[in-house]
């Protein structure tokens, strides 16, 4: 190798390593990307038929899965400080901690507020050790609130240019394509994670239905007093859940049955405890354990083995955090996939080429 090849080869390098470091640091909302991306692809395609730009396309796609996602984030937020507030006024956790000296025991008295309640409690200091909370949490809660809108800016725009030019870097990487085996490779690789990814969408929508559905026929049946709080909210959290692997589903309906058992326990209605017992039971079956034996495996790609995506949905998490959830996945994928295409001929192996024809039949090409 001459000088100036050294030194483009350097340059490169140095080019990579800079690049793999910003990958690394952004490997979170990247990760997402690619599973949003593999999420709606079929679905982008799909709006070819009506003769849409791709930018549009990119658009509607992006918002089939981020606007329900969004409106849900935002309803349970919404709910849950509902839920705080009618705590507050119910029982007396003003008291409790002592109204006097907690932020709690201000805003406690005022329940229902109106604007010129807001500005005398303000006035009168009311509000003060409320403002210096925040104000001593506030670089804190900037800088938090700056990365999630850093990592959701990062994944909606990365997410976009793959739906649009994903193609062109298909191309730009079969041009170091030798002998096929860049192509096989890269094709094999590429349906396989549409498979599985697309897989974990569907399961997430499928086991949301049958969640909605259960709650929703529990509390045709159930008394008031042990009736699912928001039945169609607790489905589609459920449904999210099971992105989790492990625990899934559970961090939702043992959290509910536990809600309802609390107020009957303490109230004596010890008999209701039955219906509970039966929710329970009836949530481990019907939305636990039956959609995961029948629903997985079909969700769970064409040639991956169930049991390795289903440790890699485990061991993810524990070694790369959260967006190990998609994160290793991808990389099984990618691996399995090397090993069944690339990895034989790099040995010098050739793949098995199926079954051979009878030397008397006469080809196609004969006639």
């Amino acid at each position: 190798m001459d000088e100036k090849r050294f030194v483009v080869a350097l340059f490169g390098l140095a080019v990579a390593i800079v690049a793999g470091y910003v990958a690394y640091r952004f490997v979170a909302p990247l990760t997402v990307a690619v599973f949003l991306y593999y999420s709606t692809r079929r679905f982008y395609h799909r709006l070819e038929r009506f003769r849409l730009p791709a930018r549009v396309r990119a658009v509607v796609s992006l918002s089939v899965i981020g606007v329900p996602l969004i409106g849900l984030v935002s309803y349970t937020l919404v709910l849950l400080v509902l839920e705080a507030r009618r705590f507050i006024e119910t029982y007396p956790v003003a008291d409790t901690i002592g109204a006097e000296n907690s932020v709690v025991g201000d805003l406690a008295e005022l329940s229902n507020p109106t604007m010129d309640e807001l500005l005398a409690a303000y006035r009168s200091g009311q509000f003060d050790p409320l403002i210096e909370l925040v104000s001593d949490q506030a670089s804190l809660l900037a800088s938090t609130l700056s990365g999630l809108a850093l990592n959701l800016l990062i994944t909606i725009v990365v997410t976009y240019y793959l739906l649009i030019d994903g193609s062109r870097f298909h191309e730009w990487l079969l041009r170091f394509d030798d002998d096929a085996l860049v192509r096989e490779y890269l094709e094999t690789a590429d349906d396989e994670l549409e498979a599985v990814l697309y897989g974990n969408l569907l399961n997430v929508i499928a086991i949301s239905v049958i969640a909605v559905v259960t709650y929703l026929g529990y509390n045709a049946v159930a008394p008031a007093a042990v009736e699912i709080p928001y039945p169609t909210l607790a489905g589609a959290l459920t449904g999210v859940a099971s992105l989790i692997p492990v625990i899934g589903m559970k961090i939702v309906y043992i959290p509910i049955a536990a809600a309802m058992s609390i107020p009957i326990a303490i109230d004596g209605e010890l008999s209701l405890l039955a219906y509970v017992a039966g929710f329970l039971a009836v949530a481990a079956v019907v939305v636990d354990t039956i959609p995961d034996i029948v629903l997985r495996p079909y969700f769970s790609g064409e040639t991956t083995h169930v049991g390795l995506l289903m440790l890699a949905y485990i061991f993810g998490p524990v070694v790369f955090g959260f967006h190990g959830l998609f994160l290793a996945p991808i990389i099984l994928v990618l691996a399995l996939t090397f090993a069944d295409t690339a990895l034989l001929r790099l040995l010098g192996a050739e793949p098995d080429p199926g079954p051979q024809v009878p030397e008397a039949q006469r080809r196609i090409d004969e006639f």
